[in-house]
């Protein structure tokens, strides 16, 4: 926890040139050894003993100041500081559409609205995708997605998502997006893709599941992993693409902001808030002067 997080710069280290007091910048957490085989060959993000400021120790967000090295702060420049806090989850979405073959007009499924969801539902619009349809059960998660961009809603509790998913794409779509990590949106997300098209598993799972192998078979489909964004020295790629794509309103944060509250409320209003069964709320942005 923690591990989202923008803020400004109040003192920089003596060997410091490239940043100054006063910036603002979204903070990079990824955390990486620099000398495995994964991390040489650049997939820092796949470290053998990688983690993450906030959720691995180190401070994080919620500590009154942090001291990081210069190369995971990425300037925000125009970009607001407290939208800087989304630039992590929505460089989540970012480096999930990336790792597909995605292009301008294609049809895109994806299962699950939370933040991740919606950080790729984003993502595939500003790709260009065409039509792009959501399966969610929750009625205010879906209400985030109509506003994020998404052309269909589906409520996979009342209709079958995969029989609609198909019959709105003539047959299947060309990607599709795991963000629920549940055994059925699993299997929904690979049957409701055509013969030859993408399936891309996004989310951390705790416990195995059970799926049919043959339509990935003889459909030639393809199913992807994905995690987290690029980062040690290319923490700046993908973060910084998301501050572009923010600065020129091709990504839109706002939706995801369900609500802003200060420090000394972050268990009553948010921690319990955010486990309630039923909660409505998708981003609860943490602010020292909330």
């Amino acid at each position: 926890m923690g591990h989202e997080f923008s803020g400004t710069i109040t003192a920089v280290g003596d060997a410091v040139t490239s940043r100054s007091v006063g910036e603002n910048v979204a903070v990079n957490p990824l955390l990486y050894c620099g000398e495995c085989q994964r991390c040489q060959r650049g997939n820092y993000r796949l470290c053998e003993s990688s983690g993450f400021l906030g959720l691995s120790g180190g401070g994080g967000g919620f500590a009154e100041e942090i001291v990081v090295d210069a190369e995971q702060t990425v300037p925000l420049g125009d970009v607001p500081v407290e939208h800087g806090a989304l630039v992590e989850p929505l460089s989540v979405g970012l480096h999930a559409v990336r790792q597909t073959h995605i292009h301008p007009g294609d049809s895109v499924a994806v299962f699950g609205s939370g933040p991740i969801g919606i950080s790729v539902i984003q993502s595939v619009r500003a790709a260009g995708a065409d039509p792009i349809i959501v399966s969610e059960p929750q009625e205010s998660r879906r209400e985030v997605a109509a506003q994020s961009g998404a052309d269909e809603l589906l409520n996979p509790m009342e209709t079958d998502a995969v029989e609609q998913t198909r019959s709105l794409t003539d047959g299947g779509v060309d990607v599709a997006f795991e963000v629920a990590g549940v055994e059925a949106s699993f299997n929904d997300a690979i049957t409701s893709t055509k013969p030859t098209g993408e399936t891309v598993v996004v989310s951390i799972w705790e416990e195995s599941i059970s799926t049919e192998l043959n339509p990935i078979v003889t459909g030639e489909r393809t199913v992807t992993g994905t995690l987290g964004y690029t980062g040690g020295p290319r923490a700046h790629e993908e973060f910084g693409i998301v501050i572009d794509m923010l600065a020129s309103g091709q990504l839109n944060p706002e939706p995801l902001i369900t609500d802003r509250i200060g420090l000394e409320d972050i268990v009553d209003q948010g921690f319990n808030r955010l486990t309630e069964p039923e909660n409505d709320q998708v981003k609860i942005l943490v602010k020292p002067d909330a």
